[in-house]
């Protein structure tokens, strides 16, 4: 089709020229060109007869000139130009032509290799299928001659394998057990020290008396009063006691620390106002009461604080707030609640154990120690006052039980025991008087003393353990029993300490028999 176009292209540029039409034509054109026409003048008018009329010369336009040299060398480099679009297509058509060989030769390995894969499916499958045929056969064989199905060989060999390792894991416990017990004492001891050491407060031991120191003399003066009786009106009003020395320190002296507080608040503003009467004493003392509510509030919240717990009842708080005021043996309980809250709480988070029922536990474990106006044990009053605030049973558990009172309901209840006795055991943390230390020991021992039958009595552990010896010829043993019961109960009655104490009845009876040389044997003695 190429050659075939190619070869019209060149018959139509190749035509012959016909050179006599071209010079007829260029004759005539000349000749057109060459002829002038002149007007003739005429009869009718002088004035045209003067006139010169020219016409204007029509010029043809120039032959067209056909440039063949470069027509011819145009369609050389069409054909040049057309020759390479061939043998690119050529080359095209057989890189094409390869490539389909190439597909056609892979589509018949891959359809050889499916059927070969096919054959050795067919031939696994076989194979699979005589493999089942021989294992059924097999284990046919197997449960005819053991006289056992698969289900019972089963369990026979799960049973056979947990016999052994029955053995093998009790071996273990005992070892894990034993290495538990050389580690328990070391890792108590650490614990217990470690957050001993975190949990201890500073404070300074108050007793029962606050100083307060005056500006002067005339002060003092003011505050005695004529004849006492500014002092007489303040001791009234305070129910405290007032002592004056011979400096400017008045010491104000009382049991209850409320109260003591309440006095020490009211003097400084008397000294302060300076307007020392009876009358004034009274108002004072009055405000200041009202104020110490306040007071108390403020404390419970800082206490509250101090050991992270939150959401309290308010007038619990001002219960807590009343342990600033509070003491035992020297001891400040405020400082003492916090101590063994934060020891507790350490030993809480090491146990892993209900930290919430610990914190709470340990902050109102000696709440019943504020409750003045009702008659019982520190540890009833509280568990009275806190089931008044509708406080878990878990909390009011580690009360009652922080003493040893009860037995342990809980973990927690041991870990707020270990916080409380951590803190007021230690070295330094109590103080008591050596005579009032005396005079509880001897009333433990005159109240046991006193029951019929009692031959001597020991108080130990700062009388939380009493121990009685009885005439055996007077107490049975079943009588002992019931004297160890009574005793307790009249220690309880006439006896108000904190803690639980154990009373334990001996009852000895010794039976001798003395042999007397009444006859000597006298082949015992040799003779000389």
């Amino acid at each position: 089709m190429l050659d075939f176009f190619l070869t019209k292209v060149k018959g139509l540029f190749s035509a012959p020229v016909d050179n006599s039409k071209t010079s007829k034509k260029e004759k005539n054109i000349t000749k057109s060109s060459s002829k002038t026409v002149v007007s003739q003048p005429t009869e009718e008018s002088n004035d045209e007869k003067n006139r010169v009329v020219f016409s204007p010369t029509k010029i043809a336009p120039p032959a067209t000139v056909v440039d063949t040299s470069r027509i011819e060398a145009q369609i050389e480099a069409s054909l040049q130009n057309a020759k390479k679009i061939e043998s690119e297509a050529k080359a095209k058509e057989s890189e094409i032509f390869r490539r389909l060989t190439s597909l056609d030769e892979k589509e018949r390995y891959l359809i050889q290799k499916e059927k070969s894969l096919d054959q050795q499916s067919l031939d696994l499958k076989k194979k699979l299928d005589s493999v089942d045929d021989l294992y059924r056969k097999q284990l046919d064989k197997l449960e005819a001659i053991s006289g056992l199905d698969v289900e019972k060989a089963k369990k026979l060999v799960i049973s056979s394998t947990e016999k052994k390792m029955v053995s093998w894991i009790a071996k273990k416990i005992e070892e894990a057990k034993d290495e538990i017990r050389q580690k328990e004492e070391e890792i108590t001891k650490e614990i217990i020290v470690d957050n001993i050491r975190h949990g201890l407060t500073d404070y300074v031991a108050e007793y029962t008396v606050s100083t307060i120191s005056l500006p002067d003399e005339t002060v003092k003066g003011k505050i005695i009063g004529r004849e006492g009786r500014n002092i007489r009106a303040f001791e009234k009003a305070t129910g405290v006691e007032l002592e004056l020395d011979e400096t400017n320190d008045i010491r104000i002296s009382s049991f209850d620390s409320t109260r003591r507080e309440i006095a020490r608040l009211s003097l400084e503003k008397l000294v302060k106002d300076g307007r020392i009467q009876p009358l004034k004493i009274e108002q004072i003392v009055a405000q200041t009461k009202t104020e110490i509510d306040k007071i108390l509030i403020n404390e419970g919240k800082r206490i509250c604080q101090e050991v992270g717990a939150f959401n309290l009842p308010i007038d619990l708080m001002k219960e807590i707030g009343k342990y600033k005021f509070r003491f035992s043996y020297g001891q400040n309980l405020a400082k003492h609640t916090i101590e063994a809250t934060k020891i507790a709480l350490g030993i809480a988070y090491e146990l892993k154990a209900d930290i919430n029922t610990v914190r709470l536990g340990a902050l109102l474990h000696d709440i019943g120690k504020v409750v003045a106006d009702q008659e019982g044990t520190h540890v009833d009053l509280g568990i009275d006052l806190l089931r008044k605030y509708k406080i878990s049973d878990k909390i009011i558990n580690c009360v009652a039980e922080h003493h040893e009172d009860k037995e342990f309901s809980s973990v927690e209840s041991v870990i707020v025991y270990i916080g409380d006795a951590a803190s007021g055991a230690r070295p330094g943390a109590r103080y008591e008087v050596h005579e009032e230390y005396l005079k509880r020991m001897k009333n433990i021992e005159e109240v046991a003393k006193a029951f019929p039958g009692v031959i001597s009595v020991a108080a130990y552990q700062a009388g939380r353990e009493v121990v009685v010896i009885v005439e055996p010829s007077m107490v049975s043993d079943s009588e002992s029993e019931v004297l160890s019961q009574n005793i307790a109960e009249k220690l309880e009655e006439e006896a108000k300490w904190a803690g639980q104490i154990k009373v334990t009845v001996i009852r000895e009876l010794r039976v001798n028999s003395i042999i007397t040389g009444n006859k000597i044997n006298k082949n015992a003695v040799k003779d000389d």
